[in-house]
């Protein structure tokens, strides 16, 4: 048994090790594969081809009165869509009531002479509709939106909301304290800051350059008077659009509308004339908030009107230095360097002028650095040609993202509202691709070399100034301005209060024509008119998819996404890093 037992185990013995070696050869042979992995070799399938989008049908016919009417045809869905737009928004608050059409639009909805707050709620909570009401720098608007059984009771509740607000006392307390309320909430924000004191930078004393919402001082001063003259002055048919989308045939949206709205009555209304903007002259103004622990930035200059020739190659000039589809600032702030969690440009075309702004944030050690970097990349859109590739992706998500912005009835009234606002015609929303695909490598190159001013930008900087100030002078930033955010005043050309504390030059007169004051007020050179105050040795120590009417940028409410300019944010509005950067104003 013994001689049986050792010649087992030596069986045993021998049948491990033969594994073990077979084991070793496996893994030795599969060492290599797991090194350098055979990956298929085939490339991701290529996008398909872009699918021939056609805009819905439209007729346009004006009543008597005046009142511009678009009926647009859609029968996917069996709801309707009404937009109606003034064409006078916040650019015409008189001198020293800041906000007055914003706190107007606020109480459209809030009750008429015929039903009161909440029976305006009921009624449209009854319909499974929803009505809203907002305002911008150039236009006021009240839109509804209801099913196709709902249309003409619709149509008559915008029409007495338009017509006959009742700006109840009680309903303008309530409005006004609201607004207040977001108003010290957002003096202590140095997002809003900074887009606040660009405005005013960039715009100087052109009503542009004016916060939308007004102040805490000029809010306070607006009476119930004032809003009833203003309602009288400005809101009449013949300065007014109708958009009805949807579910209706031509026929039926203009027999509506001249039953509703016929009766109307037309009268005169000023268009006030404005100064020009100033010149673009290069200022730095630092805004000291000692507690932040990042920095706001806003660096930019003028730019132009909506309705501007070059509109569509400047479009995709300022996509490809910080837009959708290319953004060069991210991929040098973020990408290459995480100086930021994000960087973008935008373009913003409003109906007189417009202006274009880089912008991000960072931390307080890194604000010298980024703002150099920042000029530099304006410098090189302009010197050097950009590739086929950058204008390609950028045009891409132009032409892409195109067809959402056409999907519903609620988005289509947007986009007839945005050309007939400014002008412009129809036919431009059917040749949209076109015209994009239509930009060429040249057309940037020169839009680039005419309109960027990369040495005289505007640049507003909001942080701790003591954490960045001595790094301004090493990146070409040795001038500049500062103010205490205890002593900040929006209104002023120094963005100083009156008074010991600060060397302010009164409240916010409005640039008009046939106002006092001069354009530029706050653009443009300093006060003492050098190019920026000498910086101090130790700075002093002293932050517009919203639903319409919600102020979602700065100083800037838009009824939509859209900052201050146009009655819809689509994507051929805005180049900016989101369709839609909240400023001002679309219907």
């Amino acid at each position: 048994m013994t001689g049986f037992g050792s010649e087992w185990s030596a069986c045993i013995r021998g049948w491990v090790c033969g594994c073990i070696a077979i084991v070793i050869c496996l893994v030795g042979a599969t060492v290599p594969s797991a090194q350098a992995p055979a990956w298929p070799s085939e490339r991701p399938p290529r996008s398909l081809a872009a699918r021939d989008i056609k805009f819905p049908p439209y007729q346009i016919q004006t009543l008597p009165n005046g009142l511009q009417v678009i009926a647009v045809l859609h029968h996917e869905q069996p709801a309707v869509s009404m937009r109606l737009l003034i064409r006078t928004g916040s650019a015409s608050d008189p001198a020293g009531k800041l906000g007055l059409a914003h706190l107007l639009a606020s109480l459209l909805d809030q009750g008429t002479t015929t039903k009161s707050a909440q029976e305006l709620a009921d009624a449209i909570y009854f319909i499974g509709g929803a009505l809203d009401a907002g305002s911008g720098s150039d236009l006021s608007f009240v839109n509804i939106v209801v099913m196709k059984d709902s249309f003409e009771f619709g149509m008559r509740m915008l029409a007495d909301v338009a017509e006959r607000p009742a700006c109840a006392p009680a309903e303008i307390d309530r409005q006004r304290q609201q607004i207040l309320s977001g108003l010290r909430v957002n003096l202590e924000d140095p997002e809003y800051l900074a887009n606040a004191v660009f405005d005013r930078l960039v715009y100087g004393s052109h009503p542009y350059g004016m916060p939308d919402d007004g102040t805490p001082g000029t809010m306070a001063s607006i009476t119930r008077s004032d809003l009833l003259d203003f309602h009288t002055k400005y809101f009449a048919p013949n300065n007014a659009i109708l958009a009805v989308v949807g579910d209706v045939t031509a026929g039926e949206a203009f027999d509506a509308a001249k039953k509703v709205f016929g009766d109307w009555k037309s009268h005169d209304v000023p268009h006030e004339k404005f100064l020009a903007p100033p010149s673009p002259t290069r200022r730095v103004v630092v805004i000291d908030k000692p507690d932040a622990v990042q920095t706001e930035i806003r660096v930019g200059h003028i730019g132009i009107p909506r309705n501007h020739p070059d509109y569509m190659a400047l479009n995709l000039a300022v996509r490809i230095l910080g837009g959708e589809g290319s953004n060069r600032l991210h991929q040098v702030l973020r990408t290459e360097r995480g100086l930021t969690y994000g960087a973008q440009a935008n373009m913003d075309t409003l109906k007189e002028t417009g202006d274009i702004e880089a912008e991000t944030n960072t931390r307080s050690e890194a604000t010298g650095e980024v703002l150099r970097l920042i000029v530099d990349e304006f410098w090189r859109l302009q010197r050097e040609r950009v590739s086929e590739n950058e204008l390609a992706s950028a045009k891409a998500y132009m032409t892409g993202s195109f067809p959402l912005t056409i999907e519903k009835p609620d988005s289509i009234a947007l986009q007839v509202l945005n050309v007939v606002f400014y002008g412009l015609p129809l036919e431009q929303l059917q040749t949209f691709r076109d015209r994009v695909n239509a930009v060429t490598v040249d057309d940037i190159e020169r839009v680039a070399r005419f309109y960027l001013k990369p040495d005289a930008v505007s640049v507003v900087l909001v942080g701790n100034a003591s954490a960045f100030g001595p790094q301004l002078r090493g990146v070409g930033f040795g001038r500049y301005e500062t103010v205490t955010l205890d002593n900040l005043d929006l209104l002023t050309k120094d963005f100083k209060k009156a008074g010991p504390a600060g060397r302010g030059v009164g409240a916010g007169r409005v640039g008009r024509v046939e106002g006092a004051g001069t354009a530029g007020a706050a653009g443009g050179a300093a006060p003492d008119g050098s190019a920026g105050a000498p910086a101090p040795r130790r700075p002093s120590r002293g932050r517009g998819g919203p639903k319409p009417g919600q102020t979602a940028r700065g100083s800037r409410s838009g009824p939509t996404r859209g900052r201050r300019s146009s009655p819809v944010r689509g994507p051929h509005v805005r180049s900016s890093g989101g369709a839609a950067r909240a400023h001002r104003g679309s219907p």
